[in-house]
């Protein structure tokens, strides 16, 4: 039997008085369809109610089921792994993702020692089967947020490489600023090439991965 999660108008964390949450959406159980989801931690909104440690965000969308759907997640600005997929046999078919603009230290946006950022969605090392379609995640780190200041993210993708063959289609990454700093080194697992200053709005894409 599956169920269907449908919210057009999604989450928001901040921007119209101040909060904070963990995670915004966890699915724990199998079977599930996830259609037009809209997870967002607020990068504007009324004063004082948004900034790194005012509306504070870990992940947007948490997928522990298996055989779990998703047609258009829509996950952005969140402060760690935007989505985080434990399940086997799930799929994704398109994502859009920005990351958070704001970290105010590369030492304060770093999944592990020595790495760089977050990856924008992260499939568990000890998932077997994922399929994912159409996905993207951008980068706008400029000196309104930053001060100038590089902020990277090593990948925008992350998923184990024993995958099978193809299981990711039609990624991309987008340095979204003709003035910004930082930007995404890899689209996906060290594959791909950087989208930076050097390439503004100009897409960074892997067809196929593994």
């Amino acid at each position: 039997m599956s169920r269907l999660a449908n919210c057009p108008d999604g989450f928001r964390i901040g921007g119209a008085a101040a909060g904070s949450a963990t995670n915004s959406l966890v699915v724990n159980s199998d079977n599930v369809i996830l259609d037009d989801i809209w997870a967002w931690r607020a990068d504007h909104g009324n004063p004082g109610t948004v900034g790194w440690t005012i509306n504070t965000a870990d992940t947007g969308v948490v997928v522990n089921g298996d055989n779990v759907t998703a047609y258009g997640l829509f996950v952005e600005h969140y402060q760690k792994y935007e989505v985080i997929w434990n399940g086997n046999g799930g799929t994704d078919v398109f994502f859009q993702n920005e990351m958070p603009y704001d970290p105010p230290s590369q030492d304060a946006w770093r999944e592990a020692p020595g790495v760089d950022g977050y990856a924008a969605f992260k499939v568990a090392d000890n998932v077997t089967s994922f399929s994912g379609y159409g996905m993207g995640s951008y980068s706008f780190f400029n000196h309104i947020f930053n001060q100038d200041i590089d902020i990277f993210a090593a990948n925008a993708f992350e998923v184990p490489s024993t995958l099978s063959p193809g299981s990711m289609h039609d990624l991309l990454t987008i340095f979204l600023s003709t003035s910004g700093t930082g930007g995404i080194q890899h689209v996906i697992n060290g594959t791909g090439g950087s989208s930076t200053i050097a390439n503004p709005d100009t897409p960074v894409t892997v067809v196929s991965y593994p």
